[in-house]
């Protein structure tokens, strides 16, 4: 889908930004939502569930409960204690988040559902919205996030910062708008809001600390928290997006951007139909790459045959997933690895796959992973369509002189090759397993999704 013409600040300044996404987006009705889109939302809902649930026992999730305080109404998606709205949502944002196995959206690039689903569930739950009202919500909060992304593509991320926790506060303050039902004055202080209350910076980078994980809760519990100051009549700017103190200007560095891909057409063309559902667990620009990966471990090659592996990549991805170079040929630890291109292709090309047991902190030690990883270098591709398309290359010199090589022209579980729902059901069962639900209670839930949207919104079932 082609991105609407890019509108001036000026030109877009008569009608402020943030009332005119509110308009439309307060205008979606469950009943006009195309059969595509709410089989989109239900597919990420599925995808964000079994994520929270391969999540619940890990160290970071555990330690997040522990900084908290329970007791409320809200559910967190495998635990049995309950919890304020603000908090549910920050706990299974970050859940499902935690592996970088959620969703992505090219374009932005910016991952959606766990930021945007942990906020409109809570809030509906808080305050006994039912499944029409979630299904509205969702729609517009994931919509609008992806739409976000490409104001200002790359800029967010240059600037330092994670796009996923900055834009997706105001994805989350918009989507429990939508979904509590504010009117338009409301939501556009909500919006306003939650342009003070974003945050998250890219540091995690340097040690592979756990901050990446809790942006999409963090991002989940603003949007909750704005909505309602907005719901009560807490002034938010009108300009919180285009202004010349506003949020692209902070986080980007600039107010120029394409202003109209957020509003135009919203409600009527759905970016969202094209988020991408990754088949491996680890960084989204890393996808292909494993692909390529794992197409010549196929071809029967030993990884102590290899004398050098040689990638072309974007000048999008180097910042993050290829420099530190010495670092990324030796991640200090099993998440440091998900953002390594280096360690990534060598883990699928040793193991065989690139699921949640690939990142470990058995195979960060692993010299015959490392070692192949220490092989592989990069270049810069000028072409690399990048953010539009993410894209995977390996060139493998092995010592007897033999050449191998290997492309991915796009991310697979995206537009260009989707996961059908029988594959991200079966993604949601292997996480469900994972995280120590009976078979038997993944099945209930997935019985359970078509009508969930049409009936009295229950969460209890996916407690404990």
């Amino acid at each position: 889908m082609n991105a609407p013409s890019a509108q001036s600040v000026t030109e877009i300044l008569a009608g402020k930004v943030a009332e005119t996404l509110a308009g439309k987006a307060l205008a979606l009705a469950p009943a006009t939502i195309p059969p595509s889109v709410r089989e989109r939302a239900e597919q990420l809902l599925i995808d964000v569930a079994g994520l929270c649930v391969a999540a619940r026992d890990t160290d970071y999730v555990r330690s997040l409960l522990a900084a908290v305080d329970a007791g409320g109404s809200c559910t967190a998606i495998g635990h049995a204690a309950t919890f304020d709205a603000a908090t549910a949502a920050m706990i299974n944002g970050t859940a499902a988040h935690g592996e970088d196995f959620d969703d992505t959206f090219e374009g932005g690039p910016v991952h959606s559902s766990a930021v945007v689903i942990p906020a409109v569930l809570a809030a509906c739950e808080r305050f006994g919205r039912d499944g029409r009202a979630a299904l509205t919500g969702i729609v517009a909060g994931i919509e609008a996030l992806c739409r976000l992304s490409m104001v200002v593509p790359k800029a967010i991320h240059k600037s330092g910062f994670h796009p996923t926790s900055v834009l997706g506060a105001i994805g989350a303050a918009l989507g429990a708008s939508v979904a509590l039902g504010l009117d338009r004055r409301q939501t556009v202080n909500a919006l306003g809001n939650a342009g003070s209350l974003a945050s998250g910076i890219i540091e995690y980078l340097a040690e592979g600390a756990w901050t990446k994980r809790l942006h999409p809760g963090w991002a989940a519990q603003a949007g909750i928290t704005a909505a309602r100051l907005g719901q009560a009549g807490f002034l938010g700017p009108r300009t919180v997006l285009e202004g010349t103190h506003g949020l692209f200007h902070g986080f980007a560095r600039t107010i120029e951007g394409n202003y109209g891909v957020l509003t135009d057409g919203f409600g009527e063309k759905w970016f969202m139909e094209a988020i991408t559902f990754k088949p491996y667990a680890t960084g989204t620009m890393n996808q292909p790459y494993i692909d390529c990966a794992l197409r010549l471990a196929a071809r029967g090659i030993r990884a102590e045959a290899v004398a050098e592996v040689l990638c072309e990549t974007a000048e999008g991805y180097v910042h993050r997933l290829w420099e530190p170079l010495a670092s990324k040929h030796r991640p200090a630890n099993a998440y440091a690895a998900k953002f390594s291109t280096p360690f990534n292709i060598a883990v699928a090309f040793v193991t065989g796959g690139a699921g949640l047991e690939a990142f470990s902190e058995k195979t960060v030690r692993d010299p015959r992973i490392l070692a192949l990883a220490s092989r592989v270098r990069y270049v810069v591709d000028p072409a690399n369509p990048y953010p539009k398309a993410y894209t995977g290359h390996i060139r493998m010199t092995l010592k007897d002189g033999r050449v191998f090589e290997e492309r991915q022209p796009h991310i697979r579980g995206g537009a260009h090759e989707p996961l059908t729902r029988a594959e991200i059901e079966a993604k949601f069962r292997g996480n469900c397993e994972h995280g120590g639900w009976p078979r038997e209670r993944a099945a209930q839930f997935l019985e359970s999704v078509p009508m969930l949207f049409d009936s009295p919104l229950d969460l209890k079932p996916l407690r404990g």
